[in-house]
């Protein structure tokens, strides 16, 4: 009996190596886990009006400074490129191209869309209204403040005093 288990191991060893090696990769933690919260705590909705509020409450920090309230205009809102399956097909003189947004399905019926890309908002313009607008070393302040944080240039930010 014992010859025939032999006999028949070395018959089918190599499908026993795959089955084998298929189930150690089973076992193995695959990571999705950890991609799945990097994806979540990474991916924030973009607000305009809470990025507003966090550049006010930075604002209020510098001295001198005083109340703040800031109002940022948008020259385009932030976008978002999905994953896309697509495929062409040419017949005779013509070309067609068909494409589909590529989804993951994670169970209990829900998809998510695959993102491959995020654009963040562009900034037209911003407007600061403080107590020390008046005075010109807050002012500076204020304007390279703003400037870093959203990429405006001087010339597109305005600091004025408050009323």
């Amino acid at each position: 009996m014992s010859k025939t288990i032999i006999d028949t191991l070395k018959k089918y060893k190599f499908v026993a190596l795959i089955l084998l090696v298929g189930l150690v990769l089973m076992l193995l933690p695959s990571g999705e886990k950890e991609q799945r919260s990097e994806n979540n705590s990474g991916t924030e909705s973009f607000s305009l009006a809470e990025t507003e509020q966090r550049l006010e409450a930075l604002l209020r920090n510098v001295q001198g400074v005083g109340q703040v309230n800031v109002m940022l205009t948008l020259k385009s809102g932030s976008t978002l490129e999905l994953a896309e399956d697509s495929s062409t097909s040419m017949r005779e003189s013509e070309t067609k191209r068909e494409s589909d947004v590529v989804t993951v399905s994670r169970g209990s019926g829900t998809e998510e869309v695959i993102v491959t890309y995020e654009r963040y908002p562009l900034y037209q313009g911003a407007v600061v209204v403080c107590e020390g607008g008046g005075n010109s070393a807050v002012r500076l302040s204020v304007i390279e403040a703003v400037s870093v944080l959203t990429g405006l240039g001087s010339d597109k930010i305005t600091v004025v005093q408050w009323k």
